[in-house]
């Protein structure tokens, strides 16, 4: 959660909301009242659908193309900048778009081609609830964005290019003249972090607050721009499917809702979340691809065992139509995920972010799949391996390591980085936090690690491993240790676009192994031997983007 969540809020401050930080405002959520409110309609004004919700909010949907054109709360127009509109992708184009009151709700639907999309209001509350629903990939990705005009909220948080114009990195990461570095990618967080979205002034909130992701990729891990501040204007996101540094295809079908919300300067009411929302009123709507709560199932596990309990746990279930996961109790495991379209789903648990077990799991409609106790096989976790040494905690994050907690909200070149060079002692006592969580080719390659072996440790040969989060570039890393020197190990499968500069470590984890001789170590016990670690590939260009590789841990096994 974001350290801002429960901070007192003024005109210059933004919220990223979780769970844990739930908030009530007025009108906010479906508890607001359902009997028809004063005002509650629509009308046409001859180019869009003008909706009333009956509380504080009047928003228009044009008939052309489905953009949203206008969002009036108490009175003040937040939607636009740049003559642009709120809308899925930059706009759909030429669109059929379609309006109907059933009872205390208006659905407006649009169809463009193969993807539909809609927008409802219920009577009463000052919310905009969105479905998306891409059937292939003819549209490239699947975003909405909620564009809000110049000044209404200010910021200048790492999500925030406000206050400078100085681009070090494409067009979309910028420099202070602090040093500070600033990009729309630097979010924070991962899917799995938040709930919501947005931006208060202390006495107006407007707030995107996340759909369950069911038909995104990426995982509970995934991160992805979140909302954007300029000084053109500002951007709030649900992206649901992103090209940049993915590791799974994207899915197809009915994503939502997730919702435009406003409040009197709070939180969005916690019954908007998605663990907690319920939308029986949808059920008979007519959304493509709607599934009610009835047609849907649910899994729960009684326990896990051979946990590593200084470690969260994350029980996660994919499949190529359908992704869901749920938190597995400190205690003992239990877990339980709701709300699952039936089918066949691989299982898998996650140790941090570091899949530690995997199996086969069937969720039908209406019914509850019970798990016995999962236990998960000591080999499985790279960490019960008996080590001389280890450098960082297997968990499939670079935690710990130099720079790791920067690099989710500010560029390698940030004022605020330590030296990304520097070499380390085994036995300092200061090994993980002073090696640098990422390794660049014309970086910091040929990073040294000094340590000391026993004689009887030198007499044999070692397994070394270097467990790493995602690569750029295919950057691998090559070793030495003292006169020997590996192989060039292959590249394994990564994301293909940046990472490690736009705030994600997170790619597919993979673990090198390299075999040393027994011949490579020094038997004088009193000296050191010395690893060196360079990163090799023939891609990437220079600096920062040269070829890298994000670290997971690193040890010398007995």
């Amino acid at each position: 959660m974001s350290d801002t969540a429960n901070r007192p809020v003024g005109r210059r401050t933004f919220v990223l909301g979780s769970a844990a930080a739930a908030g009530t405002a007025a009108l906010a959520g479906p508890l607001a009242p359902s009997a028809s409110a004063a005002g509650f309609g629509y009308s046409d004004d001859g180019s869009n659908y003008v909706v009333d919700t009956g509380a504080s909010l009047v928003f228009k949907v044009s008939k052309t193309n489905g953009d949203l054109t206008s969002l009036v709360y108490k009175g003040t127009e937040y939607q636009g900048y740049g003559g642009k509109n709120s809308h899925v992708e930059s706009g759909l184009g030429t669109s059929t778009v379609t309006v109907k009151q059933s009872g205390s709700t208006i659905l407006i639907s649009v169809a463009y081609g193969t993807l539909k999309h809609y927008y409802a209001a219920r009577s009463g509350e000052n919310n905009v609830y969105l479905w998306t629903n891409k059937a292939d990939d003819s549209v490239s990705a699947t975003r909405y964005i909620v564009r809000v005009k110049a000044g209404m909220f200010l910021n200048d948080e790492p999500d925030s290019y406000t206050y400078t114009t100085s681009t070090i990195e494409a067009s979309d990461v910028f420099a202070k003249s602090d040093g500070q570095t600033r990009s729309k990618h630097y979010s924070k967080l991962r899917v799995i972090d938040y709930d919501y979205i947005g931006w208060t002034t202390g006495s107006v909130g407007l707030y995107v607050v996340r759909s369950n992701h069911e038909k995104a990729s990426g995982g509970p891990f995934y991160r992805s721009l979140l909302r954007h501040q300029s000084a053109d204007g500002g951007g709030l996101y649900e992206i649901l499917y992103y090209g940049e540094n993915q590791t799974e295809s994207q899915r197809f079908g009915l994503q939502g809702p997730y919702v435009i919300a406003f409040t009197d300067g709070g939180a969005p009411s916690s019954s908007l979340y998605h663990a907690n929302l319920t939308t029986s009123w949808a059920d008979s709507l007519g959304i493509s691809g709607y599934v009610a709560a009835s047609g849907r199932g649910k899994v729960a596990g009684v326990g896990i065992t051979g946990r590593n309990t200084a470690f969260p746990y994350t029980v996660g279930i994919a499949n190529s139509a359908a992704q869901y996961w749920g938190s597995a109790r400190s205690s003992d495991g239990y877990f339980s995920i709701g709300g699952v379209l039936p089918g066949t789903y691989t299982l898998t648990v996650f140790k941090g972010e570091l899949a530690v077990y995997t199996s086969s799991v069937t969720v039908t409609a209406g019914g509850t799949t019970t798990l016995n106790t999962i236990a998960i096989p000591s080999s499985n976790d790279p960490g019960n391996a008996s080590a001389i040494w280890r450098i960082g905690d297997w968990n499939g994050t670079p935690s710990g390591f130099k720079n790791a907690d920067l690099m989710t909200y500010a560029h390698p070149s940030d004022v605020r980085a330590a030296s990304w060079t520097g070499n380390v002692v085994v036995g300092s006592g200061t090994e993980t936090s002073a090696f640098p969580c990422y390794l660049w080719k014309d970086v910091n390659s040929g990073l040294l690690v000094y340590f000391k072996l026993t004689a009887a440790q030198a007499a044999a040969a070692h397994t070394l491993r270097i467990g790493v989060t995602t690569a750029y570039a295919n950057g691998r890393p090559q070793i030495s240790v003292n006169d020997w020197t590996s192989s060039i190990p292959s590249p394994p499968s990564q994301p293909s676009t940046r990472s490690l500069t736009v705030g994600s470590y997170r790619g597919n984890n993979y673990t090198f192994t390299y075999s040393v001789p027994a011949s490579a170590w020094l038997t004088d016990t009193g000296q050191y031997n010395v690893l060196k670690i360079n990163v090799v590939s023939g891609s990437g260009t220079t600096s920062f983007l040269s070829a890298g590789t994000s670290i997971d841990a690193i040890d010398l096994l007995a």
